[in-house]
């Protein structure tokens, strides 16, 4: 996550006073280190990483090296991961390439890191000019990013399950939400991984997630009685994705009331349930592996 990322910058700049940041700014093909990687290397710490391998050793060991040298102006280096390439190779043979920028981090940076960490949404320009929250103009190159998790995610239920794929997503660009109807329920206490946690009435569960192109629901619920409930108030509403979690026999029988009832079979088939990637999961953790598996599939397919 962006945030957390510049969590760690801002700890190892205090404690080392300077550090070498490396983030990808373009890729092109299979390259291991897709746009927006980054990586910090002090003197005795790193931290992310610009796609691994023998390319990734050979950065570090760099930026290493830079740290011993007087302060530099942002640089880029491309990077072919193809032994045939006549220059630029990286060592890795998985086709592709990448574009790294190299900046020299040290006191100069808090003010920025101050602007990333607040609670306003700014974007960060990275170009040869430095990293900046403002636009750069006439800038040799420029890769831009949000500090903002734009991805949020519903999860309808505080159960086992819910708390599993709380903590998946904690290490993934989401934005997690938590919703229960139960009061003073053990595992929805022991959920610290969520940005938001509420007991609300499933009969006005519309109230408490928005719509929108950037929204995820998970639903699952106590029951049967739950789950119609709340699938009936949400159907039809604006969401990136909407999933139920529950046996095939449920959610078969479940749409057929809902038909019956007059909802939309357009609407209805845009539930995702049986909920998840179908990966023969049984235990509570790979249940919520296959639904992050799933969410992540959707988040990609537009990028």
């Amino acid at each position: 996550m962006v945030i957390d990322f510049y969590k760690k910058v801002q700890q190892v700049l205090q404690q080392e006073k300077r550090l070498i940041l490396m983030v990808v700014i373009a890729n092109v093909g299979s390259s291991p280190g897709r746009k927006g990687f980054k990586m910090l290397v002090s003197k005795q710490q790193m931290y992310g990483t610009i796609g691994g391998g023998i390319m990734e050793h050979k950065l570090v060991e760099f930026a290493e090296s830079l740290l011993d040298k007087p302060h530099f102006e942002p640089f880029i280096k491309r990077q072919i991961h193809d032994k045939s390439a006549p220059k630029d190779q990286s060592g890795m043979i998985c086709s592709g390439q990448q574009t790294i920028a190299f900046y020299d981090v040290d006191s100069n940076y808090f003010s920025l890191l101050d602007e990333v960490l607040s609670d306003e949404v700014v974007t960060i320009n990275y170009s040869n000019f430095g990293i900046e929250t403002h636009q750069p103009e006439a800038s040799e190159w420029l890769f831009s990013e949000t500090n903002s998790l734009i991805q949020k995610v519903y999860i309808v239920g505080g159960g086992h399950v819910g708390l599993a794929l709380s903590e998946i997503l904690s290490k993934l660009d989401f934005e997690i939400h938590l919703l229960d109807h139960r009061e003073n329920l053990n595992t929805m206490e022991a959920n610290h991984f969520v940005k938001s946690k509420a007991v609300i009435e499933f009969e006005s569960i519309e109230n408490h997630i928005p719509e929108g192109d950037n929204v995820y629901v998970v639903i699952m619920s106590f029951g049967y009685r739950t789950d119609d409930i709340i699938i009936r108030r949400l159907l039809g509403k604006n969401f990136k994705y909407i999933g139920m979690l529950g046996s095939a026999a449920k959610i078969e029988t479940l749409f057929k009331n809902l038909e019956a009832d007059g909802f939309d079979k357009n609407q209805i088939a845009k539930v995702y349930a049986p909920i998840g990637i179908d990966i023969k999961s049984e235990t509570t953790y790979e249940i919520a592996v296959s639904v992050a598996a799933q969410l992540i599939k959707i988040r990609n397919q537009d990028r």
